[in-house]
């Protein structure tokens, strides 16, 4: 029984000792998985530390930005708000355009006849031949021929009178011709004039201005030369303002 007692013995003690041993390399493993989290640790701390302190000194971008935690945000740049010159000049030229379009005369004639009077004002788009009377404003975008009578002002791309009693402005964009019988009372406006008749009122003609020999003018002159025939009457002033030349400017005044 010793001999199993001592035995016994033995082998507690060396169970122990293999516990004990055991649970020795167990601690000392946990320790050293313990140095290596905390070195592992210490490190990402550190690089952490040190990437934050980089992103400190660099110039922070446009749009661009940290949050809280200090991790970067994914943000986009928004695109420069700026139109390129190119397309602004396509667009344009894709826009109408507005301009001012000049209506075209229609290839027509419209007659009143000499018993014919008309009240009220007129809007014509061809041309027109007047024997009656109209009372009221006439505007025709063709030729005017009048050898009746128009109280009221008148506007055509040329007038023509004869024989014709007019109590009215005269309004042309190109020539006026007043014949020997006729009568104004009104001012002459237009780019080119004859007269032979007798007008009561201004003549501006941007143009030439003929005074036959029958003509009669109470009032002034405006145009760019005049010519007047002998026999002609004229109770205004005279002048050429929109001549080349201009007098004053050659005097030195």
């Amino acid at each position: 029984m010793g001999f199993f007692q001592e035995l016994k013995e033995d082998l507690s003690q060396a169970v122990n000792e293999l516990v004990a041993e055991e649970d020795t390399d167990t601690l000392e493993n946990e320790e050293e998985k313990q140095d290596e989290t905390e070195v592992i640790f210490e490190k990402a701390e550190a690089d952490f530390t040190e990437e934050l302190e980089k992103k400190d000194e660099e110039p922070m971008k446009k749009e661009t930005g940290y949050d809280n935690s200090g991790f970067e945000k994914t943000v986009y740049e928004k695109p420069a708000e700026t139109e390129p010159a190119e397309e602004m000049t396509a667009d344009r030229q894709d826009e109408p355009q507005e301009t001012e379009q000049k209506e075209v005369p229609l290839d027509e004639l419209s007659t009143i006849t000499k018993n014919m009077k008309v009240k009220g004002d007129m809007d014509v788009n061809g041309s027109i031949d007047l024997f009656g009377t109209v009372e009221g404003n006439l505007k025709v975008l063709g030729k005017l021929n009048v050898t009746g009578n128009i109280i009221g002002n008148s506007e055509a791309a040329e007038v023509y009178a004869h024989g014709a009693q007019i109590a009215g402005d005269v309004t042309s964009y190109g020539s006026v011709k007043i014949g020997s019988d006729s009568v104004i009372r009104g001012n002459i406006y237009a780019t080119s004039a004859v007269i032979a008749g007798a007008v009561k009122g201004d003549i501006d003609v941007n143009g030439p201005v003929i005074l036959d020999a029958t003509a009669i003018v109470m009032g002034n002159i405006k145009s760019k030369s005049v010519q007047i025939n002998n026999g002609a009457v004229i109770e205004g002033l005279c002048s050429q303002c929109y001549a080349d030349v201009s007098p004053s400017s050659f005097f030195g005044e």
